[in-house]
């Protein structure tokens, strides 16, 4: 019998099925957590052979602990994986402390990590990258943004999600972040990019031990985390009723560059709305980031909705057999809405629901951890069609005040872009 330790499994909430497929299969289920037992979703429990609970999974000694407690209790351990973002880089601690050689080790984590380093990695696959430059000091960011103009972004070169990400359209707001940079984490790393004028498009795959795809789905963000973040807006993406051949040919590439096996992935991409000429024309996909775990919050019970199958099953089987005879179903667009507390929208909760009923297909409060991202009330809707989608949109995203009123025009505009052709 394989052992699995899953680092976290209570969060987020949906990933106890990773865990119930996992034993389904078979295998012997191992969870380290800080949430007390007791707690636990009855799901997860059931999900489990046995859960370590720590005080915080912050503390490495603790963890480590735990880990050698189910070595010496269960014997080798042949799996260890929290498929969450923030605990990649313990993940592979672990792994390269306890010769765990079905992941990526310590030795990996710069090229999946950090964004300056996945360049290089984007280019060896033949994909396009935005300039960048490593914040230093005034002059040398204003030698970069001489060479691509405002706007540019700054980030963490080494960071989760949007989170600490700004625009800069001027001087003024370079010689802010600069300061603001100094005072609140003088010792992070930050990576400075041209602006690209795309939205994101995303490759989510299920890869084997080969390195080959077993599972290929995709999402596309018309509007940017980054802004949905930053302005506290709504927020909207979509699963893409079929892969278009240009990101599957990219994400594929990226697959083999980065040297990725056994994993649920998610690969950003941008896919350019106008002429940019430093990486090409309209519709050209550039690389934006690697996430070697699945997409966040509840993208998989998404891709499930969109593909008509089970994705915590398809990885499982991965994990358990090396393959899966999972079916893949009829294939929808499946709609993410959240919306964000506090604004007036035009259509009450109840009337969506009674609208749109026969569509719906999960619809909860954002948890808080969440929330910046994604709004605070979640509507996840299945259509075939492209314009069934957007006059969802339209109605869930409807707002009453002209401020907000604004916003929604934006909304309009970028969703009426349309898509590329799909094989």
């Amino acid at each position: 019998m394989q052992n699995f330790i899953f680092i976290s499994p209570n969060f987020p909430t949906n990933y106890w099925q990773f865990c119930r497929e996992l034993k389904n299969n078979g295998l012997n289920v191992l969870g380290i957590g800080d949430q007390p037992y007791e707690e636990l979703k009855p799901e997860l429990k059931a999900s489990l052979n046995e859960y370590y609970k720590v005080n915080s999974l912050e503390n490495y000694d603790e963890v480590y602990r735990a880990v050698a407690f189910f070595t010496f209790k269960y014997g080798r351990i042949d799996w260890l994986e929290s498929n969450n973002e923030y605990w990649l880089e313990r993940d592979a601690a672990l792994r390269t402390d306890f010769h765990i050689t079905s992941g990526f080790q310590t030795s990996d984590m710069p090229r999946i990590k950090y964004k300056s380093k996945m360049k290089e990695y984007y280019q060896k696959a033949g994909i396009a990258t935005a300039r960048y430059h490593m914040v230093d000091d005034l002059a040398g960011c204003k030698a970069f943004v001489e060479q691509v103009g405002y706007p540019v972004v700054v980030k963490p070169d080494n960071g989760v999600g949007a989170s600490d990400t700004h625009r800069l359209s001027s001087d003024k707001e370079l010689e802010a972040f600069l300061t603001y940079k100094e005072k609140e984490h003088p010792d992070v790393a930050y990576i400075m990019e041209e602006f690209v004028r795309a939205e994101v498009n995303s490759y989510d795959a299920i890869i084997d031990a080969h390195g080959n795809p077993i599972f290929e789905a995709g999402n596309v963000s018309p509007v940017s985390i980054m802004d949905i973040v930053n302005n506290d807006d709504n927020s909207i993406y979509y699963i893409i009723k079929d892969l278009p051949e240009d990101t599957r040919a990219a994400g594929r590439a990226a697959v083999k560059s980065f040297g990725v096996k056994s994993r649920f992935v998610h690969f950003e991409f941008f896919r350019m709305t106008e002429n940019q000429s430093s990486m090409g024309k309209k519709g050209q996909i550039v690389a934006l980031e690697v996430n070697m775990r699945p997409c966040g919050g509840f993208t998989p019970d998404m891709i499930d909705f969109a593909r008509s199958t089970n994705v915590y099953k398809i990885w499982a089987d991965m994990i358990a057999f090396g393959g899966t005879d999972m079916p893949v179903g009829e294939h929808y667009y499946c709609a993410f809405a959240g919306r964000r507390d506090g604004k007036s929208f035009v259509y009450s909760h109840e009337q969506l629901m009674q609208k749109y009923q026969d569509n719906m297909r999960m619809v909860d409060r954002i948890p808080e951890a969440l929330s910046g991202a994604m709004g605070n009330q979640m509507y996840v809707a299945t259509f075939s069609t492209r314009d069934e989608m957007e006059k969802f949109y339209s109605d869930v995203l409807a707002v009453t005040d002209a401020t907000n009123a604004k916003v929604q025009a934006e909304l309009t505009k970028v969703l009426a872009l349309g898509e590329p052709e799909a094989v």
